[in-house]
């Protein structure tokens, strides 16, 4: 270094360093206003949360008009208290009497996983023995259910942690452009999954015994129908199941943020959940953000403040995830787009809380025994 430069460089690293120290006092008292509001607006103990209730999306108001996943549980659970959660995408609503809270998450990956850390690092709840449900509408596979239906998770797995080569430059041997991270061609190393540890996330198995006692709880609800919905179920000539009334039942999620549609995608679906469950979970639901709430719960579940094997997943089926025989897929999301294919919307909003609210309601009556040992059908 030239000397004549030296004492030019000592002012500006001494300016330098004052800006530092103008910063760190900044952030220090943003930092110490927010806890001191925090103290200020919640002196009394964190509230102790019995149920977790996640949905994801809300259509406008969160009372007073069209309902989207959270407004039927505000209205009907009394979840009258509002918690400000400036560091997530909802405010918190609870009902102090029962222990039970709402939250919305966001549509989308990104917007899941902020909004659960978010939650789980708030001083204001104790979640330490809180039960977390999902409640959320989804696409249905036509080969297993019906739109209307609910359909509770036992495995989850990513759809967006991948390779992909774009379908007009794949190998003519190869199925699909889309093949799983460290692999050089679709579903290679099968044998090398581990269901119960996936290190990227792709794979996540939930708490089957607890998973099975909320179906066997809810197995005989029944649901809602209407004509419309029998107009468009109707079209799927080729599926018993797809013709079938709305009902309980249980399956594996596929979790990604693409809104993917169509015969070609319902296929890889299927064959992605098949390889990464090992032939263990069958691909029924499609929707976007649990694949995020689990990593979150993971990470939440690490710093013991959350039990992540307390969680169960609802999905309730809006629509289809493939078109009619009759029908391309880019017009049959076509006509899901312009309100056509959406028939069901309402009905899966109503299924979603019908069917999850017997699990809240439950957990809330029997506190006592479910506390520290959850329910199971095993």
């Amino acid at each position: 270094m030239h000397l004549s430069f030296y004492p030019l460089l000592k002012q500006k690293r001494s300016a330098f360093f004052n800006a530092l120290l103008i910063l760190a006092m900044f952030l220090g008292f943003c930092s110490s206003s927010y806890s001191a509001s925090v103290k200020t607006n919640d002196a009394k103990p964190p509230m102790k949360v019995k149920v977790v209730v996640v949905s994801m999306f809300e259509i406008g108001s969160d009372e007073g008009d069209a309902p989207g996943e959270f407004q039927l549980w505000k209205a009907r659970q009394k979840l009258t208290t509002q918690y400000p959660l400036p560091h997530g995408f909802h405010d918190i609503y609870a009902n102090s009497d029962t222990g039970v809270i709402g939250m919305v998450t966001g549509m989308g990956i990104a917007r899941a996983s902020a909004a659960i850390m978010a939650l789980g690092l708030d001083p204001r709840f104790d979640l330490s023995q809180a039960y977390w449900l999902v409640a959320g509408i989804a696409g249905v596979d036509p080969a297993d259910n019906t739109i209307g239906s609910a359909i509770w998770t036992d495995y989850v797995v990513d759809g967006d942690l991948a390779h992909q080569i774009d379908a007009r430059e794949i190998p003519s041997q190869w199925s699909t452009g889309y093949f799983p991270l460290f692999t050089h061609a679709p579903f290679e190393n099968a044998d090398a999954v581990d269901v119960n540890n996936s290190p990227n996330g792709e794979v996540y198995a939930l708490n089957l015994p607890l998973a099975k006692w909320a179906y066997s709880l809810t197995k005989d609800t029944k649901l809602l129908n209407n004509e419309a919905m029998d107009a468009l179920r109707d079209k799927y000539a080729n599926s018993a199941n797809a013709r079938a009334l709305p009902n309980v039942s249980m399956g594996a999620h596929l979790s990604a943020s693409t809104f993917w549609h169509g015969e070609k995608l319902n296929t890889w679906a299927n064959d992605w959940v098949a390889y990464w469950t090992q032939g263990k979970g069958n691909f029924v639901t499609s929707g976007m953000e649990d694949s995020a709430t689990l990593q979150s719960l993971s990470y939440l579940d690490n710093a013991g403040l959350v039990n992540k094997d307390r969680l169960l997943i609802l999905r309730t089926a809006s629509n289809f995830t493939m078109q009619p025989p009759s029908l391309s897929a880019a017009e049959n999301l076509k006509l899901e787009s312009s309100g056509d294919g959406y028939a069901a919307m309402g009905a899966a909003i109503e299924a979603a809380y019908k069917v999850g609210s017997q699990v809240t309601d439950y957990i809330v009556t029997h506190w006592e025994t479910v506390k520290d040992t959850p329910p199971s059908a095993e």
